[in-house]
Parts: C-alpha cells; structure tokens; sequence
C-alpha cells in the first residue's frame, strides 16, 4: 500500500538537519498487509528523544494522522480509530515520521501536550525522567530567544552580547578545570553545570545549536 505523505520522511534512519520541517512529498510504500492491516507504531518525544509509547495504525489511522498533524491510532481493543488526546486532551502534534527497511514500522516525532500514559505518567515505559534534558534546555534557551520574559537570565546575558556570553563561557571553563583539580565531586558538578549552560546560550548566540555539534562529532568518530 502506497500512502502520499507531506513530511520529511526518512527512511532507514537517514536524515538531513531539519528537524520536524514538513516541505517534501513522498510517497511511502507502508507494507499494511504484513500484519493483518496493522502496523505498529513508535512515538518518540521530538525534544528529549524519550520513547513515550506504542501503538498502532492501520492505513485510515495513517492517513488521519498525516492530514491533521496529530497521531491517530487504530485501537484494537475498541476496534476503531483512536486520537490520542480526544478524551484527555492530550494530543501528540507530529514532528515527523521514519520508516524503517522492511517499511512495517513508523517511528513519529512529536511534540506531546501533558502527559502520555493513561496514568498521567510523561511515557508508558518507566524510562529515566529527562535523559535528554539537554535538548529541553536548549529549547527553553531558544524560546528565551523568541518569547523574552521579565528578569530571565538568559534574556540579561542576550542583551549582553556575544563578547559577554563568550567571556562567560571562559570563565565558567576556568572554574570548572579549578573544581576538577583541587575542589569536590559535587562542586566539579555543578560548574560543569555551568559550562553546558552557557555554552548553550552561547551556540543560540551564533544561530548554532547541539544537534550542529553532535553531527560534527559523529562525522569525526567515523
């Protein structure tokens, strides 16, 4: 079954750097008819990469999902189509979609609203909170950015300017080597801390983010 999609699609796990962008059509050829219909169906926090739950689609669920941008399952205990968030409000706004390489499993990107779990829980899985908190920090930084808000640090160190941001960033570079040579494990914690911190703040600065970073690492290691 062949499904035409207005997403950036990936397929394999190969991807480009814009993240949840939806510009290319693509037509995905969804192999429905493995599994009686069904195929299940990975949703992936977009910002902390935090698996939140598994579902299933059948193509009508797939379809409803790509047209309104909000996951629709197929629910095979009630035997109908299912909105996550149409009772509860919690919906799950898609980022984008992957297929893997036997084209019988979605992965969804999305951006969730409240929690996840029936239980109230952020993820069906008992995953670690904030694995990926680093991500959700730089959202927050980057939101800082677009929406100021009265007395934010980080809005202060932006009015500041790169030379201040950057000189920051030396600072907190200094008093972390000092904390790893002569002070505590906790207090080398927490200058790292501030390391990262500002480091972030300074990547926002220059139009740069993490992701920018990772990809060049991963290039390197290869």
């Amino acid at each position: 079954m062949f499904a035409q999609i207005a997403f950036r699609v990936v397929v394999c796990g190969n991807t480009d750097n814009e993240e949840g962008e939806r510009k290319i059509i693509y037509i995905m050829n969804i192999a429905f008819n493995k599994t009686d219909g069904l195929v299940p169906v990975i949703i992936q926090d977009w910002q902390t990469l935090e698996v939140l739950m598994l579902g299933y689609m059948n193509q009508e669920a797939f379809d409803k999902t790509v047209h309104e941008n909000i996951v629709t399952f197929y629910s095979r205990s009630k035997s109908r189509l299912w909105t996550k968030g149409e009772t509860s409000g919690n919906f799950l706004h898609v980022k984008n979609i992957h297929l893997d390489c036997d084209n019988d499993t979605l992965l969804i990107k999305v951006n969730p609203v409240g929690p996840t779990c029936h239980t109230g829980s952020r993820s069906c899985f008992k995953t670690d909170y904030n694995q990926n908190f680093l991500f959700q920090l730089e959202n927050i930084v980057a939101d800082r950015y677009t929406n100021p808000k009265e007395g934010s640090y980080v809005n202060k160190l932006q009015a500041k300017g790169l030379n201040k941001i950057a000189q920051k960033v030396g600072e907190e570079g200094v008093e972390t080597v000092i904390a790893a040579l002569a002070e505590t494990e906790t207090d080398l914690i927490n200058e790292a801390s501030d390391l990262v911190f500002h480091l972030i703040v300074l990547l926002r600065e220059k139009g740069l983010n993490l992701e920018r970073i990772a990809l060049n690492l991963e290039e390197r290691h290869r």
